[in-house]
């Protein structure tokens, strides 16, 4: 008990140091959130979307999950996504991998994890469809890469959805970016993923108007 009251300790502490530097500074929390961007990255606890792109609390939505995957049957992300694009109206959606992500790593192997294999299988898809590449480099090299892979997919995943796609139909401003951080330097990498429209998207993806 003593480590959480210990985390009741630094919230105090905290925010009596944001209304000391700023006395305004919940009050304008308190407002309305008009954030641009919708942040999709990884629950590591490594990466705080925030922090490492130096925005303060109510500029940037997060979401959050292991290995930053986007996948149709995650009614959790999607509610995140279309909350986002339909209600706060952000013009960018950004899927944030990372090296060295533990969901990468565990996704590249054969040991039995318990419930999280059903996630990973998301990433074990993605290795099979750049199999021919990633087997011909060392395994150092062969994570980072699936990490970079997979956010790419994850960027196409989320061209594909309804809600994006209707975005675009509707003239919205709306932009998906595949990014990668990388913990031992601190440094977010452009992985030159963007999208713009659905004349992007596969035409098997396409949905109605």
């Amino acid at each position: 008990m003593a480590e959480i009251r210990q985390l009741f300790a630094r919230n105090r502490a905290w925010a009596l140091d944001q209304t000391t530097q700023d006395p305004e500074f919940f009050e304008r929390l308190s407002r309305l959130q008009v954030p641009k961007y919708l942040w999709i990255g990884c629950s590591d606890s490594r990466v705080p979307a925030n922090e490492i792109v130096g925005m303060a609390p109510g500029e940037l939505f997060v979401h959050r999950n292991i290995a930053n995957v986007v996948v149709h049957t995650d009614f959790n992300c999607l509610s995140v996504l279309q909350y986002a694009v339909e209600v706060l109206k952000v013009e960018h959606v950004v899927v944030c991998g990372h090296y060295g992500c533990g969901g990468v790593q565990a996704a590249m192997g054969h040991s039995e994890c318990g419930l999280v294999d059903n996630w990973l299988r998301h990433i074990k898809d993605v290795y099979a469809r750049h199999r021919q590449e990633l087997e011909s480099l060392d395994t150092e090299s062969r994570a980072a890469r699936l990490c970079e892979f997979n956010v790419m997919a994850q960027v196409q995943n989320l061209a594909m959805t309804k809600i994006v796609q209707h975005a675009w139909d509707r003239g919205q401003r709306l932009s998906l970016h595949g990014w990668i951080y990388d913990i031992c330097d601190g440094l977010i990498r452009d992985l030159g993923m963007r999208m713009d429209d659905r004349s992007q998207v596969p035409e098997i993806y396409h949905v109605s108007p």
